[in-house]
């Protein structure tokens, strides 16, 4: 079991983690806006029942590369960062609303969104405070709606890497985490795709929100 963390510590972890991203902006916008997350973004759009325009929030948008993907699909994008840099960024490249938010604090509206894209970004929520967070997601989302993401898996362990926090989970432990939030497994698979699993650190997964 991890250890309970003080309000003090969680602050900490939101400030020291949000100002490495903002000091580093620019370098993470050139190292990561050729990625190639297609299969992600499919694993999304292929899961959300509804009719076509999507609402979609990509929940840790960064600079802004996915909501550029996301709105040249069709859809109506919002961004969502705790890094004011990021914000700026995404805004500027997509052109779509981009809400400055702390993923420890959010306000978020209800039943707005067919789907949240959480690429690389949940695992930064400490353990104790993922069960609020995922419900605050939950209700953001319509019912039927689809919450993607894909986090660094790992033995249910959370530290820090440099000045980032992260928290390394195992399918299971995952699992209960979003059940418990209320969330339907649609699927899940390991990335990246066609290596050998102990090549493969990253954990993709889909979930729904039930119709009732």
């Amino acid at each position: 079991m991890m250890p309970t963390l003080s309000s003090r510590q969680l602050a900490l972890i939101s400030s020291r983690t949000l100002g490495h991203y903002d000091a580093h902006a620019e370098s993470f916008w050139q190292g990561t806006r050729d990625h190639d997350v297609s299969q992600n973004l499919a694993a999304l759009l292929d899961a959300i029942t509804a009719e076509p325009p999507y609402r979609i929030l990509d929940f840790g948008c960064g600079p802004g590369r996915d909501l550029i993907a996301l709105t040249a699909a069709g859809h109506e994008a919002t961004g969502l960062d705790g890094a004011r840099s990021f914000c700026e960024m995404a805004h500027a490249h997509s052109g779509c609303t981009v809400l400055h938010q702390d993923f420890q604090a959010l306000e978020l509206p209800a039943d707005q969104f067919h789907g949240i894209f959480a690429n690389a970004s949940l695992f930064h929520v400490p353990s104790q405070e993922l069960p609020r967070v995922l419900r605050e997601l939950w209700g953001a989302l319509q019912p039927g709606g689809v919450l993607f993401s894909s986090n660094p898996r790992g033995h249910n362990v959370a530290g820090w890497s440099g000045d980032r926090y992260g928290v390394h989970l195992d399918l299971p432990t995952w699992t209960e985490h979003l059940q418990t939030a209320g969330f339907d497994p649609i699927g899940h698979y390991y990335r990246p795709a066609g290596l050998p699993r102990d090549q493969q650190p990253w954990l993709a997964s889909t979930w729904r929100k039930p119709l009732a």
